[in-house]
């Protein structure tokens, strides 16, 4: 019986790739390095903004440098007044919130956004929804696939882990719902390719949010 499921944020509930690229861009820019084209950030993020900025410098992931830090803090300044200028809600998200309601089923939301810009999209985009945990970033949690936040959110909530479903779009979410031993819904809309969620082992695949009450459904009507 599931009785919550547990959302990725950015290529899973919403669509912010262009306000990321540009915020990242904007950061390289400034620095004197060169742009990005705006898709393809959608194989860059997913980690973090750690290791989004180690990616988009091309610079091996957990390297610190003075550079970095710059980049880091102009991403986040221009990021904090540009994190809704493009980024929506996937069609049929809203209506799928609604429904796991109408069924009794409570959500909530795990990134490895800051949880400050996790916090505020969610509340920003989704004022008549009620989630039940909202979960970005936090100090002195690692970010996912670590399943130290997922397990956290899961105490949180007060539910047991076999009533949880974890629901991404790449193979960090799918492995994170391996590493907390939770079944996992992948979703064909975001930033990474059907190919990828597969490969990770997903349990299943939805390609519209439909897709997930219906196996919802089907999961607690079996």
């Amino acid at each position: 019986m599931i009785s919550l499921c547990i959302f990725d944020l950015d290529g899973t509930l919403i669509n912010s790739l262009y306000d990321l690229a540009d915020a990242m861009n904007h950061a390289l820019s400034k620095n004197g390095l060169p742009a990005i084209e705006r898709d393809n950030y959608k194989l860059l993020v997913g980690n973090g903004v750690s290791v989004l900025a180690d990616r988009a410098m091309g610079t091996a992931e957990g390297s610190e440098s003075e550079l970095k830090n710059r980049i880091l803090k102009d991403f986040n300044e221009y990021y904090s007044r540009h994190n809704k200028d493009m980024t929506r809600p996937y069609e049929g998200i809203e209506e799928l919130l609604a429904e796991l309601e109408g069924c009794g089923v409570r959500y909530a939301v795990l990134s490895n956004k800051p949880d400050h810009f996790t916090k505020e999209l969610i509340h920003t985009l989704f004022p008549e929804r009620s989630f039940a945990c909202i979960w970005g970033k936090k100090e002195g949690y690692p970010t996912k696939p670590d399943p130290a936040s997922v397990l956290a959110v899961i105490d949180r909530t007060g539910v047991r882990k076999d009533e949880c479903i974890y629901i991404g779009d790449s193979n960090v979410d799918i492995q994170t719902a391996k590493n907390a031993g939770l079944k996992s819904i992948g979703v064909s809309w975001g930033f990474r390719t059907l190919s990828e969620l597969t490969s990770a082992g997903c349990d299943f695949i939805a390609h519209k949010p439909g897709d997930i009450l219906n196996l919802i459904r089907g999961v607690n009507n079996a």
